[in-house]
């Protein structure tokens, strides 16, 4: 999910708002950024299952120095990434440090993907296939272009490190498709709030066709597996940590 506010879109996502949403959709956690990461990194501390991704512009100066400094932090549990509205290529060399650093921690990038010209699936398969150790799970997967949507559940499908994250992608029938291709454990939910509603996306996986068991992977256990290490790995944690970790 996204904090912060975002006027062109007419949507904002504050940390009251954030305690309200997991509450009203009984979320046992969730995962939030901005491009601001000490904002995020003040709502983290303040909201026990509430996690953070660190928000990687590789077209900063010190962008890899500095993740490493959040990615130290407790709440910090990877890195997000959106080369679109960044503006790089997701294989550029810029890019390398932080994802040497990801795989140096055992960390995954969640990136952008489903926009010409930077967040293709195939551009994004080209980090995936320099880094194979690199997990990489693509936001929206494909988004709403079926010819994208198609080529993420592709891409997933040959690159044993790439994961799938279902938020904005309208075709319900697609979740199914992705996760009897792909692997029972690389399709996940997410809502992108606020940018889409919590409850179109949980209908979403409920209209897919998946039995019980399979919605319990999408709709949490494959996310806690790969954030927090185990199907069963707790997910709330005490605030007010630090930058030290």
């Amino acid at each position: 999910m996204h904090v912060g506010e975002f006027p062109l879109f007419d949507v904002a996502l504050d940390e009251s708002g954030l305690v309200d949403l997991f509450r009203e959709w009984d979320y046992d956690a969730g995962i939030v950024f901005h491009p601001d990461n000490a904002l995020t990194r003040g709502i983290v501390e303040r909201v026990p299952n509430a996690w953070a991704l660190y928000w990687a512009n590789p077209r900063q100066p010190d962008c890899a120095a500095e993740a490493a400094e959040y990615l130290a932090h407790p709440k910090f549990l990877g890195v997000k990434m959106h080369p679109l509205l960044d503006g790089y290529h997701p294989n550029d060399p810029s890019v390398h440090p932080i994802a040497e650093l990801l795989v140096e921690r055992r960390m995954p990038a969640l990136i952008h993907c489903g926009h010409p010209i930077f967040t293709l699936p195939w551009s994004i398969e080209e980090l995936a296939v320099e880094f194979p150790e690199l997990r990489v799970v693509l936001g929206h997967m494909g988004h709403g272009n079926i010819v994208y949507i198609n080529g993420a559940i592709d891409v997933a499908e040959r690159n044993p490190n790439v994961y799938l994250e279902t938020s904005g992608m309208p075709m319900h029938s697609k979740i199914r498709t992705a996760f009897e291709r792909v692997g029972s454990d690389r399709v996940m939910y997410g809502s992108d709030a606020p940018f889409h509603d919590p409850g179109v996306e949980l209908r979403k996986i409920e209209a897919s066709g998946l039995d019980q068991s399979a919605r319990d992977r999408v709709l949490g256990l494959n996310a806690r597996r790969l954030f927090f290490g185990s199907d069963d790995a707790p997910v709330s944690a005490p605030t007010g940590g630090d930058s030290d970790g």
